[in-house]
């Protein structure tokens, strides 16, 4: 019995670290329909949105069944229970790269991004993208270390993200309200993937620690 509840955990992992991938690919097609206008990647961001929400869905329906049967404690149910709560913080991640597509969507056959912004974003993107792969290495590994090491990538998100409020409040800033609108809640939306990405981390510190970082 030990034997077959430990591989329903192992299934909660796997299934989390499919959704990294699914998140990281969903924000990498976004960003790229983001800086080349190109509508065909929006759209299949946003067609493929689903399957983040039915794996969501998964990873609930599997969890509840082993609380339910398996009445885990200690670790095993921090296991479960960080499960639950990683899964939510994923499919956010998905719904903010699904955000990015529909700019660049609404947008077409226009540009979003001013020029002189648009290095801004690139690097926000690879960020992201780097982001989620770190989530699912930690989510398989459960590497306390490689875990808290994502502060620092979200550090530099945070950095560029005060940059461009930078740029809009530059007296040379020469677009418009709309384009720093459009700037402006982009800016928000890599930065929040960001973070979901760091509560994923703390979650995998948390299993295994058994204490929740703060900061």
């Amino acid at each position: 019995m030990r034997e077959v509840y430990q591989e329903q955990l192992g299934v909660l992992a796997d299934e989390l670290a499919s959704m990294s991938t699914m998140v990281g690919t969903a924000m990498e097609r976004a960003t790229k329909a983001l800086l080349e206008a190109d509508l065909s990647l929006a759209e299949q961001v946003l067609d493929e949105d689903v399957q983040v929400d039915e794996a969501r869905a998964r990873v609930e329906e599997h969890a509840f069944g082993l609380l339910a049967l398996q009445a885990p404690v200690a670790g095993d149910l921090r296991t479960v229970i960080s499960a639950i709560h990683a899964a939510e913080d994923l499919e956010r991640m998905g719904d903010l790269a699904l955000h990015v597509a529909k700019t660049a969507r609404r947008r077409h056959p226009n540009a979003v991004l001013p020029q002189d912004v648009q290095p801004y974003f690139a690097e926000m993107g690879r960020i992201a993208v780097k982001l989620a792969g770190r989530v699912r290495t930690v989510i398989r590994t459960q590497d306390v270390e490689a875990a808290r090491g994502l502060e620092e990538d979200d550090d530099e998100m945070d950095d560029l993200h005060r940059h461009l409020f930078t740029v809009l409040m530059s007296p040379e800033w020469s677009h418009g309200v709309a384009a720093a609108v459009d700037v402006t809640l982009l800016g928000r939306f890599y930065e929040r993937f960001a973070d979901h990405a760091v509560s994923v981390a703390r979650r995998v510190v948390f299993v295994v620690t058994g204490k929740m970082p703060t900061g």
